[in-house]
């Protein structure tokens, strides 16, 4: 346990803070690097390669402050010009940016001339790559953007999207092996902490055993296992006295632990084996997220309800757009980092070779070549925007002018640059600091959802033989610091191998989910992110060796000698925020905070997942699309 990680933190690893007070002193630059290459430009190092960076990345030092600042009324006055002007300037390199350059690319021509502003090292926002070397084999983790959930769902717009850049999702049929682990007799489990449960206890077998002998593995009472057999196994209209639409309204307004005390009348004791099972995906607890929202995805008692036909009010967007059928298999080996490498090659063609979704897999990306001049579209990452204004030629009338300006902060020093056009596809909630002028009601609107914050920690073991010994695939976590661990997804696809034997070197994935369960839940949002900034490295690493030496300990796993490398993606500002209703009101279409705040402002658009209040690529694309027409109809 107590034995150091051998982590690749300097020269692979060392998250550089440009912008920030840990920028890199040229004279360390020289030492580290060995040759006169400035630390404002670091892209254009050799070595600069951020995907295989471990320690802590995701939102990494040097993202941040700069922001922080902004946020705290810092100003930049007086920016140095830059002698460049664009078509389009673009804040944010995320899928909804990259997706916003590509559109506008196929309107406006292959000349047209893009700048896209990125603060973090890496472009691809929360499509976040995680690299590792496993004796010169790669290892690929996703940190961010798991998969192309429910691709049947996409608009035309975003599957053309893919399309264009060489993914066909059909071809995920033959990458992804959904009969992997249970071939090899391999199933998913439960671990109970003794810190809530008395005991630590792993149960293995859930949803492939019958669930009298699941449960009888577990710590929890006689009461609580009989009523989770009823949940699960009876069909039971708990809401006999209501109508189908008066049921939907009242599981739009009930939390599913209320519904489960109120209505279904469970033991208490049942409700610690289901708090945590919404963390993955609402970044809540079964206390903050609507019964509603659960009827029809993973969670029973409403087998016995007629709930039939469209959702109620408030019901959530899961009911209408997830594809409950198809399986979710649409994942590459660095989940949808591979979306954003694509978009990049296609936008930027020197920065890697091939041209389909294998070879995008192992391609290795030229950074240097990213911010090119002799490129019609460029990336300009470690650069903070702190300003979009519209330059005016009416004061007070934002669409009278015909440029946008953009100040943004790297290496320390304040830039401007000009564009005809401006897309923020950064997060709603830093866009009032960046435009002042707007309304104070769009500012409200922008400023309404709260991201949820979120933890994906990646960590490389050198084999994977104690879960074949335990037979699990997967573990869901009970009262423990992170909320599942799992062997990573079988896919194969080109040169990239899943590691298949069990005497491999492979990932475990982990989510970290940072929620204060009773409050509200965007005030839980809130707290979450208050104390992930304040949560270490160090922390993570104890607490994640701990655990898996616990949950594992049955398999002869020991964290000291198993362990190779840990990655803790962090995001303080994660999911987009989607609307609950047991928080919000039942907005009108056109009224929907998301609505409101996307409006253009001038030559200043929006685009991005909170744009649509809903955490899902296929937002981002959309939104992406929708800011690039807007701005098209403006031209013709």
């Amino acid at each position: 346990m107590e034995r150091e990680i051998s982590r690749r933190d300097f020269l692979n690893g060392f998250s550089i803070a440009i912008g920030s007070s840990l920028a890199f002193p040229h004279h360390a630059w020289l030492e580290a690097f060995g040759q006169p290459q400035s630390p404002f430009e670091p892209e254009k190092n050799p070595s600069y390669y951020p995907p295989s960076k471990t320690g802590l990345r995701g939102d990494h030092d040097g993202s941040w402050e700069v922001a922080h600042q902004l946020r705290d009324g810092e100003h930049w006055s007086n920016p140095s010009p830059d002698n460049e002007k664009f078509d389009l300037i673009v804040v944010g390199g995320g899928i909804s940016g990259l997706a916003a350059a590509h559109f506008y690319r196929k309107a406006a021509g292959a000349k047209a001339r893009i700048l896209i502003i990125e603060n973090h090292d890496d472009f691809g926002g929360h499509a976040k790559r995680n690299e590792f070397q496993a004796n010169g084999r790669l290892l690929l983790g996703y940190g961010g953007t798991q998969s192309i959930a429910g691709p049947k769902h996409y608009s035309a717009e975003a599957m053309g999207l893919l399309r264009d850049v060489g993914i066909d999702v059909d071809r995920f049929y033959q990458y992804y092996d959904r009969k992997f682990f249970s071939s090899r007799g391999l199933s998913r489990g439960m671990f109970f902490a003794k810190e809530r449960f008395g005991m630590d206890r792993l149960a293995v077998g859930l949803n492939a055993v019958p669930w009298p002998e699941f449960l009888a593995q577990t710590p929890l009472s006689k009461e609580a296992q009989r009523d989770i057999v009823r949940l699960q196994t009876e069909k039971v209209d708990y809401l006999p006295g209501m109508n189908r639409e008066r049921k939907k309204e009242h599981l739009a307004r009930t939390s599913y632990k209320d519904f489960l005390l109120n209505d279904v009348k469970v033991d208490p004791g049942v409700i610690p084996f289901f708090q945590e099972s919404t963390y993955g995906l609402y970044g809540v607890g079964i206390e903050a997220v609507p019964a509603g929202d659960l009827a029809g995805l993973f969670a029973p008692g409403f087998a016995g309800m007629d709930l039939s036909g469209p959702p109620g009010p408030g019901l959530g967007y899961e009911v209408t757009l997830q594809d409950v059928g198809a399986p979710y298999i649409f994942h590459f080996p660095d989940g949808n980092a591979s979306v954003a490498r694509s978009l990049v090659r296609s936008l930027i063609p020197a920065c890697a070779s091939g041209h389909a979704m294998e070879d995008v897999v192992v391609a290795r990306f030229d950074y240097s070549k990213l911010d090119d001049p002799g490129s019609p579209v460029r990336i300009r990452l470690n650069s903070t925007a702190v300003r979009a204004r519209n330059m005016s030629l009416v004061p007070g009338d934002p669409t009278s002018g015909s440029e946008v300006e953009v100040t943004y902060v790297r290496g320390g020093a304040a830039r401007s640059v000009r564009a005809k056009y401006c897309i923020l596809a950064c997060w709603n909630m830093v866009i009032p600091y960046l435009c002042p002028e707007m309304s104070d009601a769009q500012k409200d609107a922008l400023a309404y959802g709260v991201k949820v914050p979120l933890v994906y920690t990646n960590v490389q073991i050198r084999n994977w033989t104690s879960f074949e010994k335990l037979k699990v695939s997967s573990i869901e976590c009970r009262g423990s610091f992170f909320n599942e661990v799992t062997l990573d997804f079988p896919v194969s696809i080109g040169d990239y191998k899943y590691p298949s034997n069990p005497e491999e070197s492979c990932l475990l994935h982990l989510d970290y989910i940072p929620c204060k369960p009773g409050l509200p839940a965007r005030e839980q949002q809130k707290a979450g992110r208050e104390k992930l900034y304040r949560t270490t490295f160090d922390t993570f690493e104890r607490n994640l060796r701990d655990e898996l030496g616990r949950i594992l300990s049955a398999g002869n796993f020991d964290p000291g000698r198993d362990i190779e490398a840990i990655t803790v993606n962090r995001w303080p500002h994660g999911y987009a925020y989607e609307y609950n209703s047991l928080y919000d009101p039942d907005f009108a279409p056109d009224q929907q905070p998301c609505v409101i705040g996307r409006q253009a402002f001038g030559r200043i658009h929006i685009a991005n997942s909170d744009a649509e209040a809903y955490a899902y690529t296929n937002a981002a694309i959309d939104q992406g699309y929708r800011a690039v027409r807007e701005i098209t109809s403006k031209r013709a």
